[in-house]
């Protein structure tokens, strides 16, 4: 089967398929390339897909992927990231292998199909000028053979009139036989020409055209061939990153299978676990038989005494509904001032009621007015100097319940120590460096290392009693070691506020030139709590009982956490005696409690009370 046998009159034909041909693989070569630019696009939307899910750095989302299952979708965002990433490979490689190689291989054929047609058609015009030469040999051996016919029969006719003269005989004659020579030589040359042109046309239509032909049937089989094996390398690349996206997407199995829902819901556990205990019963209070209060203190005391009132502030159930008393009252009702009590003034308020109980309404405006000050007033930013950058609670996380206080100290503490063997770690390079300057003094000075050495070695202790510090608490959370005296927390929260610069720094000018006590308190003293002032409450189940009662002498605003608000002749219940430290605990209701100046109100004392 050949082209050049079969086709041989085909020549216009062929060109128009060869032509097609290779429209046809530039037409492959662009869905090619359209099929790469839609692996890119992919592969970036895939990207940007896996992007736009990732977690935020340092952002609340990134504390919600220690889940499992949360951990098992960042997985398989990463391994999309990675899938994305092998369609990249799939549209760089059938560039490359395919589209690059196939234009490379256009440029060629067409080329080389040129010079294939261009060797045909001059071919055809060699033939072609045979042709005409064969023609032109033919009509001149015509034109000469019918000029001697002519001419033989015009001698004819003159020889045979007897009028013509013999001269005009002899010219006819001889004029006849010249026509006749020149026919003869046309036929020869026409002979000639004839045969020169049989063995042309022989060599064109056996040797010269199928030669052309066969070299084109070539060309378009090799073509053919060429995208063949580009159809193949197509699917090739597809499958050579079959093996790796297999493996993603095994990977994001493997990943949806690690998920354990006991584990998540154990986290969940970890994670918002307060340590507290669920309230107890609510005990039924008889309102059928009200408590009768008499303005004469003998009358307070023999109530105090016949403790009538008394089942309504040591209930357990109450001390057990502390979990949702807010949180701020709650510090306020638990906390002692850890400053000295302002003195009282130099006389009373002309508009104070030595005798009978406050009404409601006057014993809630000190509490409504230090709520709007509170409200109102601008925060003193330089208290807050001593504080470590985003702290905005307390240092021994004592705002926080047991539980969490507990993983927070113990994170404190792993911190810590991380620090602590980091400054060990270049401690120990400086003091290798050290001695490699003794012993060879031309690589450097070894007194020059001993400034560094000496700041490592304050920073070695200076985390050591951190790590102290933050123990302590921890252990005094886990319970391991024994709690403390009210009188102890009180004075370790008094020396601690003491100590600490940015309190002094807050707490100066505290009083107005009146002598009243005014709010410049610092906002860290407040954060200052003693932690244990805080469990240790949590611990009791019941609040402290009445130890007797007092009466205001002077109007009291309580501006400070732990402290209680009083007004001029108010009646109140002592819950605890002044320490020492000038400070005297009282109740007003069973929701609150707090300090006051010993000076500023007249104590008496239930001599039948009990010791809580």
């Amino acid at each position: 089967m050949s082209w050049g046998t079969e086709l041989w009159d085909q020549f216009d034909n062929l060109e128009k398929h060869t032509q097609w041909g290779i429209d046809v693989l530039e037409k492959y070569i662009k869905f090619v390339k359209e099929r790469t630019e839609i692996e890119l696009s992919y592969a970036k939307q895939l990207r940007n897909l896996s992007k736009k899910y990732q977690p935020k750095k340092n952002s609340k989302e990134e504390e919600e992927y220690r889940y499992t299952s949360t951990r098992a979708f960042l997985a398989t965002l990463n391994e999309m990231n990675d899938y994305a990433g092998q369609h990249e490979v799939i549209s760089e490689n059938m560039t490359s292998l395919i589209t690059g190689e196939l234009t490379r291989y256009v440029q060629e054929l067409k080329q080389e199909r040129k010079s294939h047609f261009h060797d045909g058609r001059k071919a055809q015009q060699h033939i072609e000028t045979c042709w005409k030469q064969l023609e032109a040999s033919k009509r001149r051996f015509e034109r000469d053979c019918k000029e001697a016919d002519r001419a033989q029969q015009y001698f004819e006719k003159m020889d045979a009139d007897i009028n013509v003269t013999k001269a005009d005989v002899e010219k006819a004659r001889q004029q006849a036989q010249l026509r006749h020579q020149m026919a003869e030589d046309s036929k020869a040359e026409y002979s000639s020409t004839l045969q020169k042109f049989n063995s042309e046309q022989h060599d064109h239509y056996y040797t010269h055209i199928p030669n052309i032909f066969q070299k084109i049937q070539e060309m378009e089989e090799r073509r053919i061939v060429r995208i063949g094996e580009s159809m193949k390398t197509f699917a090739e690349v597809d499958r050579q990153v079959i093996p790796i996206i297999g493996k993603c997407l095994d990977e994001i199995t493997k990943a949806a299978e690690s998920i354990d829902h006991k584990n998540d819901s154990q986290m969940v556990i970890e994670a918002f676990k307060s340590g507290f205990e669920p309230p107890g019963d609510v005990d039924f209070e008889d309102f059928t038989q009200p408590m009768k209060r008499t303005v004469s203190e003998s009358s307070l005391s023999n109530s105090r005494g016949d403790g009538k009132s008394e089942p309504k502030f040591g209930s357990k159930s109450k001390g057990k509904l502390w979990p949702f008393i807010k949180k701020n009252k709650l510090m306020s009702l638990l906390t002692s001032p850890h400053q000295p009590p302002p003195p009282p003034p130099a006389s009373a308020s002309p508009s104070a009621v030595p005798n009978g109980p406050q009404s409601p309404k006057q014993q809630k405006e000190p509490l409504s007015h230090r709520f709007n000050e509170f409200m109102t007033s601008k925060p003193k930013i330089h208290c807050f100097r001593s504080l470590k950058r985003g702290g905005a609670g307390p240092e021994d996380f004592s705002n926080l319940p047991p539980e969490q206080r507990r993983k927070k100290l113990q994170q404190k503490v792993d911190e810590l120590n991380k620090d602590i063997q980091k400054e060990m770690d270049q401690r120990d390079a400086l003091t290798k460096m050290k001695d490699v300057y003794i012993k060879n003094p031309q690589m450097g000075d070894a007194a020059s290392v001993d400034h560094r050495l000496a700041e490592l070695g304050q920073n070695i202790e200076k985390l050591r009693l951190e790590v102290q510090k933050f123990e302590g608490w921890l252990a005094e959370v886990e319970g391991r070691l024994p709690a403390r005296t009210e009188q102890a927390r009180r004075q370790s929260g008094l020396y601690e506020a003491q100590n600490t610069s940015a309190v002094n720094s807050c707490a100066q000018d505290r009083e107005s030139p009146d002598g009243s006590y005014t709010e410049e308190q610092s906002q860290e003293t407040e954060m200052k709590v003693p932690a244990t002032d805080f469990d240790d409450e949590f611990d009791d189940e019941e609040p402290l009982p009445t130890i007797g009662t007092c009466k205001a002498l002077y109007t009291f605003e309580g501006q400070n956490e732990g402290t209680i608000s009083v007004a001029e002749g108010e009646m109140l219940y002592v819950i605890e005696e002044d320490k020492g430290d000038g400070w005297t605990r009282i109740r007003r209701n069973e929701d609150e409690e707090g300090y006051v100046p010993t000076s500023y109100v007249e104590v008496y004392l239930d001599k039948n009370a009990k010791d809580s």
